[in-house]
């Protein structure tokens, strides 16, 4: 059903006097019914367009070893200049997409946007294997680049519009595990194809390798246009209580309308507000040195190689480390919650830096040894660090939480604590240098000290975030916006007075 859904009046938990009363029986029944269709539609697509988009994105690390740089005549820097292409348009394209999706802006169907962008990104992964030089891979990083920007903080952002943030991390924690599955999933693929492909049609195998993947993400846009859900108030596929109910749970949640104003709605508005907020640079400092000191994971096949076995089993030694990683990235978001549903202890810093502390300690061992048996344990904590890291698990989600809005202004938020991170990326694709191989020890220095930095800064956003919780404890009013107050009055079915209330128990997660 198109356009803004204005159904009757919502169960309400909530007496005349403003007291919580027990939950009603027929909205919770109606409640676990929504969290149902979203978990079983919104959660796979985006957790299959995340498994494609890695494995798009890093082919060609599993090209490299089979020719790719010799066919096109690559030298070291020009490769890392390709590598890199991808994180400079993924990570300046981020910002302006994501000011676009807040409901009340431009992008009204998020399902056709995020489709169409998967299509396009597919459409250059598969001409990279027809390339025949090196601007010709150039011009097709920068392509595969451009639309991904639009995926990742989208895609925080469209969870944020549909969960609580005490549902969001473990959603998130399963739908971001897409990537450890992908690095897994990718290097299977790529050892199968590099491997059975070689040669047919007269054709490489690294050719091979994008052109399939590229023609499958292509087929994966098409599929998932129909899946992902839009905004709670215009998807097609739940009915007027459906969408009545979704947008009371986010009321709820923060003691307001998850809406834009009319005095938001503006791009530039969201955009000013999430400038002016601290945490926003806290965020982006952290995440950009979260990922330059994790950027291994675009050389782990590289770094594999050092262990001296064949192309095959030496991309068959990346799987295991993926896998321990995206299992250890669902329990970890399982531990913060009391249920599948629910997050337990509203903790935030030490679910994600207790991780990156073991993939410091893989970064040391490496450091201090050549023996192919503790580089290879080594390789399993440098993986597991990704459980915590900034694309996992809760980084985001964070930031969604701590800046939750406006939602012009969250969007904006998220797409500038990704966008500045993505930079650490780039910067990272300079950090595994081929001329210091087999050691890497300058690189792992380098990741080390990135890592100490990022969790330094989420120990300042954490006391940042209790000291303003004291603050709502001691009687300090909660920012409020007075029109979305009574928008959540309205979708709860209460009085103002009462959602003033509630707002009054609002608490930051940290």
């Amino acid at each position: 059903m198109d356009g803004d859904k204005t159904p009757p009046a919502s169960q309400c938990s909530i007496d005349e006097a403003g007291d919580r009363q027990p939950p009603d029986p027929e909205r919770h029944r109606a409640e676990r019914k929504l969290l149902r269709q979203l978990d079983t539609r919104l959660v796979p697509a985006i957790f299959v367009i995340y498994v494609m988009n890695y494995v798009n994105r890093t082919a060609i690390t599993a090209a490299r070893l089979k020719g790719l740089e010799h066919d096109l005549g690559l030298s070291d820097i020009q490769y890392n200049v390709v590598l890199s292409t991808l994180f400079v348009t993924l990570s300046f394209g981020q910002l302006p997409s994501n000011m676009h999706y807040p409901s009340t802006n431009n992008i009204n169907r998020p399902s056709i946007y995020i489709s169409s962008c998967v299509i396009a990104w597919g459409l250059a992964s598969a001409l990279s294997g027809v390339t025949t030089n090196y601007g010709g891979m150039l011009a097709c990083r920068f392509f595969i680049g451009l639309p991904e920007a639009s995926f990742y903080p989208g895609a925080v952002y469209l969870l944020s519009c549909w969960y609580t943030k005490r549902e969001l991390a473990f959603r998130s924690a399963i739908l971001f595990s897409g990537l450890d599955i992908a690095s897994a999933f990718g290097a299977l693929v790529a050892a199968a194809i590099l491997s059975h492909m070689e040669a047919t049609l007269g054709i490489s195998g690294w050719r091979w390798l994008f052109i399939i993947e590229g023609c499958t993400t292509i087929l994966l846009g098409l599929l998932v246009m129909w899946l992902l859900p839009d905004y709670p108030r215009n998807t097609r596929w739940i009915d007027d209580r459906e969408s009545r109910l979704a947008q009371a749970r986010l009321a709820e949640d923060a003691g307001e309308a998850d809406q834009d104003t009319e005095a938001d709605s503006n791009h530039f508005q969201g955009l000013r507000l999430a400038v002016a907020d601290p945490l926003t640079w806290l965020f982006a400092f952290m995440i950009f040195s979260q990922n330059l000191g994790r950027s291994v994971g675009q050389f782990f096949p590289t770094l594999a190689k050092t262990l001296g076995f064949s192309t095959t089993t030496t991309l068959l030694l990346t799987v295991p480390p993926w896998l321990l990683s995206a299992i250890i990235c669902i329990l970890s978001a399982w531990h913060a919650g009391n249920n599948a549903r629910a997050d337990k202890t509203g903790e935030r810093f030490f679910h994600i830096s207790v991780w990156i502390v073991a993939m410091m300690v893989g970064f040391i061992v490496s450091l201090c040894t050549m023996s192919v048996g503790a580089r290879y344990f080594s390789m399993f904590l440098m993986a597991i660090g990704d459980a915590g890291r900034t694309r996992i698990a809760m980084t985001l989600v964070w930031v969604s939480n701590s800046v939750p809005r406006p939602p012009a202004k969250r969007a904006a938020a998220i797409g500038i604590a990704n966008g500045i991170g993505n930079l650490g990326t780039l910067a990272g694709t300079f950090a595994w240098k081929n001329k210091w191989g087999p050691r890497y020890a300058p690189s792992f220095e380098i990741s080390v000290a990135a890592l100490a930095v990022s969790t330094a800064v989420a120990l300042v956003i954490r006391q940042r975030l209790v000291c303003i919780n004291r603050q709502l404890d001691a009687g300090a009013a909660a920012e409020t916006n007075e029109e979305r107050v009574k928008k959540a009055a309205h979708l709860e079915g209460i009085t103002i007075q009462q959602a003033l209330e509630k707002r009054k128990g609002f608490r930051y997660l940290y």
